[in-house]
This record gives structure tokens, C-alpha cells and sequence, in this order.
């Protein structure tokens, strides 16, 4: 899969399951390409004070040049990212946010 069809992915991902526009000043979702990985994360203003954004990641992918496969990990709380129990790789993109999405665990949405 190559980066524009990631993006596409990634995007339709985004439109489905980001919050409503009139509250995304309040929390919000994105993601980030980096290297081989892609990175879900929400974002919130800081309590105290509202001005400073704060990202707190949800989920991680990383692609596995030598297997062909995607690795799903989350982060757990000793702030470690962990493979998804549960379904620890799959073959693309698409099925990485199908995973995300439906979260049989709880593990990324809570």
C-alpha cells in the first residue's frame, strides 16, 4: 500500500469517527504518519489552561516490511505501547482502523 492510499484511508477513518465540528475545540481525533508507523491520537485542550492543546494517543500501527503485515498496538497504563492482544497484525490499513473502530477489548476507546 502506498502513502496516498494510506491517507485515504486514514482520511475516510477520520471523517467517520471525528467528533462533530462544533465541539472538535473542545476534543477532537487525527493521526499522524511517522516512518513506517501511523498513529491515532484525540486531542484536548488542558484543563487548567484551555490555550495548550494536549494529544493523547489512542492506537499505533507499524508496517512489517518483512512479513507484509501491519503490527496493532495500544498503549496501556505503564505508558507502553503493547500488541493487541486480540488481533496483533493485520494485512492492511483498512482492516488496522476496522479493528480500531469496532474495539472488542475496550482497549483504545475506552
Amino acid at each position: 500500500m502506498n502513502t496516498i492510499e494510506v491517507i485515504e484511508v486514514m482520511e475516510d477513518f477520520m471523517v467517520r469517527r471525528r467528533p462533530p465540528e462544533e465541539i472538535r475545540n473542545k476534543v477532537d481525533l487525527a493521526y499522524k504518519i511517522l516512518n513506517q508507523s501511523i498513529i491515532v491520537y484525540e486531542i484536548r485542550p488542558r484543563w487548567d489552561k484551555p490555550e495548550i492543546k494536549i494529544e493523547s494517543v489512542i492506537a499505533k500501527t507499524t508496517f512489517v516490511k518483512t512479513n507484509g503485515v501491519w503490527k496493532i498496538f495500544w498503549l496501556r497504563a505503564d505508558l507502553k505501547w503493547h500488541s493487541y492482544a486480540p488481533k496483533a497484525t493485520v494485512k492492511s490499513v483498512r482492516e488496522f482502523v476496522d479493528v480500531i473502530d469496532e474495539d472488542k477489548q475496550g482497549c483504545f476507546w475506552g
